[in-house]
């Protein structure tokens, strides 16, 4: 059928390819005059500050877009930012955030592989001096450690508004799958209360597994390799993220097993695809560019205004996005192209 099906996706795929080649300024965005005006009416610093940022690991595709967005926004507000990839390893995120504490910054802001793996260096920091932003991951629980905010969406809800959108697709009864991500990552742990509020109310649901993959699509693949040998019939599977989601579809494909229903997190422009072909059933924003650009503008006003936690910013930032199906699915690719979620 060559109709609003077909024009979604044909919209999606040309969206990601603009995506991915165009210059940051000139390809998409804002009008770079527009953006500049905007900039300076929310803060923008007349001199150049230094930005140390890291997250989890750049492998991970929403990692990946969260320091192109941290990055634009950057240049907005003259912030010159320096990445340490954290690689998605605690050792090697440790060592990198070791690396960033010797050093001097304006402000900092990072997502941590596993919480409680990074609280002496950035304590350093914060003794310091330096304002840190903590983003989408806890680096310890904000009564332990003096973080300036916490940008994050809300985990449970992301978990739970896909795991609900699988279990009605499937009329409430069938066999499911969770792929988990990191045990240690406080976000894949609100995912995972979330998927389990909602099949704790569907007995006849029955749940064959929750094997972590740790946010690593070779793994993810691996493990599906293993289930679908295991197990003749699964209905439904949600994933913690949207990469190893689809890296496990295409096991599925191999297996010729493309009728389970998937639905993962973080609409990226492969899964935004996805949903729009029916490969995905759905998927949910976590929106790395607002927490990345918003830990930017925090980082910034932080500096330039003086603006204090509990005072100026709140402690703690709830930065949800939507439930993404194809109804939805090219207008927000649209604000992800714009860094805007």
């Amino acid at each position: 059928m060559t109709n609003a099906h077909s024009g979604r996706r044909d919209l999606l795929r040309a969206a990601t390819a603009t995506m991915a080649g165009a210059a940051l300024f000139g390809g998409f965005g804002l009008n770079p005059a527009v953006a500049a005006e905007m900039a300076a009416a929310a803060g923008r610093s007349e001199k150049p500050l230094k930005a140390a940022f890291s997250n989890a690991g750049l492998q991970a595709t929403w990692c990946a877009q969260g320091k192109q967005a941290a990055e634009y926004w950057g240049k907005l507000f003259n912030v010159d930012v320096t990445w340490f990839d954290g690689e998605l390893s605690a050792v090697k995120q440790r060592a990198a955030i070791d690396d960033m504490a010797s050093q001097k910054w304006d402000f900092v802001a990072i997502q941590a592989f596993g919480i409680g793996t990074l609280t002496a260096p950035v304590e350093k920091m914060i003794k310091a001096g330096t304002p840190v932003i903590d983003m989408d991951t806890l680096i310890a629980p904000l009564d332990k450690i003096d973080v300036h905010s916490f940008l994050a969406p809300d985990n449970e809800f992301m978990g739970a508004a896909v795991t609900q959108s699988l279990v009605t697709a499937i009329g409430g009864k069938g066999k499911m799958v969770m792929t988990q991500g990191a045990l240690g990552h406080t976000g894949a742990q609100g995912r995972a209360r979330g998927f389990e509020s909602v099949v704790k109310n569907y007995p006849n649901i029955e749940v064959l597994d929750t094997t972590p993959a740790d946010w690593d699509v070779s793994k993810a693949g691996k493990i599906w390799e293993t289930l679908l040998t295991k197990y003749p019939e699964i209905d439904a599977a949600f994933f913690h993220n949207d990469d190893m989601a689809l890296a496990a579809y295409a096991v599925m494909q191999r297996h010729n097993r493309t009728s389970i229903k998937i639905g993962g997190v973080d609409a990226m422009p492969p899964a935004l695809a996805a949903v729009a072909d029916g490969k995905m059933h759905a998927t949910v924003r976590n929106p790395s560019c607002r927490i990345h650009g918003g830990a930017i503008i925090a980082g910034v006003a932080a500096i330039v205004s003086g603006e204090k936690t509990g005072g100026g910013i709140p402690k703690n930032i709830v930065t949800d996005g939507p439930v993404v199906t194809q109804a939805n699915a090219a207008g927000m690719q649209w604000m992800e192209n714009h860094f805007l979620i």
